[in-house]
């Protein structure tokens, strides 16, 4: 992928947000395995309908695109599937929207059934709005552009009925994987020695690390966004006192989550129902930290698990600080109300001994 990222700043989005929502998106194009090759921005009180950005603005992104030779346009936004038309037929070159890019990202990331099938339900129910629109183009090249009913409405009303029972079929596999999941959760809730722990945070802060760090267990670990989509549960023991500690990684959330994927991946973040202890790990080199922290806050009230009882886990201090000896977390404290927290570093494995404690502490 050879991209051109395309900004609106409308009336209702803050500079500083639209900036980051712009190289969050760029990280995405990485993540896709992709290169940004430019970037087109404008600002207007609200998105054309017809082009999102206006016939001119589409013109002089078609001329850039030529000129960078660029293959795919990304949009830091929802496109409907007339904007997507129509801005193809003027530039020729392939468009996607954000929730197109992260749903490409996630079908090469996915590894088990459960994940697969997410990722699948999440790009059909996508797409079935997009096929709705494209009846009339599909009506016009099979009719040789009469306005006529019959193959061309019928080809559009067959892939629509093939798209809903791919749905059907996938959401009750997926229900059934739900209740084999129920029934492993049921059996680990009736041993009281069992601490049940959910790690969750923004995408790429380092979930994967700490699990490995805090379980020894080997586990795919990337700088990349939406590196590991796949739920993976593990064991910490704790001899002295007789007890143990189950942690759960969950996918990785960013900002404006797409319906869809947030749709598809719920059954997956419903096992936070049944979790004993939130573990929220943040990255605190990112310096837009705080947005995201309320980006997964936001995540947790939806899915209503905001009550239960957080630990935030300050993680990557080791790019702030030269070594261990400066480790200090009052002031970050100050910065987080009641909340209890820790700051570490999984890569360099500092303060993992005191979250360690902290789990042990919850098991009592």
């Amino acid at each position: 992928m050879r991209a051109i990222l395309v900004g609106v700043k409308t009336k209702d989005k803050k500079e500083k947000e639209f900036k980051n929502s712009l190289l969050e998106l760029e990280g995405l194009v990485e993540a896709a395995e992709g290169k940004t090759l430019g970037k087109l921005y404008q600002i207007r009180e609200y998105p054309d309908p017809a082009t999102y950005i206006g016939k001119g603005k589409v013109k002089q992104l078609k001329e850039l695109a030529e000129g960078i030779n660029a293959d795919t346009i990304v949009f830091d936004a929802e496109l409907s599937p007339v904007q997507i038309s129509n801005i193809e037929k003027i530039t020729e070159v392939d468009v996607l929207d954000r929730t197109d890019l992260i749903l490409q990202i996630f079908s090469k990331r996915a590894k088990t059934k459960q994940a697969k099938l997410q990722v699948e339900l999440a790009m059909l129910e996508h797409e079935l709005p997009r096929v709705y629109g494209q009846k009339g183009k599909a009506l016009s090249r099979i009719g040789g552009g009469m306005k006529t009913k019959g193959a061309g409405e019928k080809l559009g009303e067959i892939k629509v009925r093939t798209i809903k029972n791919r749905i059907a079929k996938i959401k009750k596999e997926l229900e059934n994987i739900k209740k084999q999941r129920y029934q492993q959760r049921k059996w680990r809730n009736k041993d009281i020695n069992i601490l049940k722990v959910a790690l969750v945070g923004y995408t790429n802060v380092g979930k994967s690390t700490l699990l490995k760090r805090l379980t020894k267990r080997d586990t795919y670990i990337s700088d990349q966004l939406f590196a590991t989509l796949d739920t993976k549960t593990s064991f910490i023991n704790f001899p002295d006192i007789g007890k143990k500690a189950v942690i759960t990684d969950t996918v990785g959330f960013v900002k404006n989550m797409p319906k869809e994927i947030m749709d598809a991946f719920m059954a997956t973040l419903e096992e936070l129902e049944d979790t004993d202890l939130i573990l929220h790990v943040v990255d605190i080199s990112d310096e837009n930290w705080q947005e995201k922290v309320e980006s997964v806050e936001k995540i947790l009230k939806k899915i209503k698990v905001d009550d239960k009882p957080q630990v935030l886990v300050f993680n990557k201090i080791d790019k702030l600080i030269p070594s261990e000896d400066f480790l200090e977390d009052s002031d970050i404290s100050l910065l987080t109300g009641n909340k209890e927290t820790v700051v570490v570093s999984t890569k360099k494995g500092w303060n993992i001994d005191k979250l360690y404690n902290i789990l042990k502490k919850y098991s009592l």
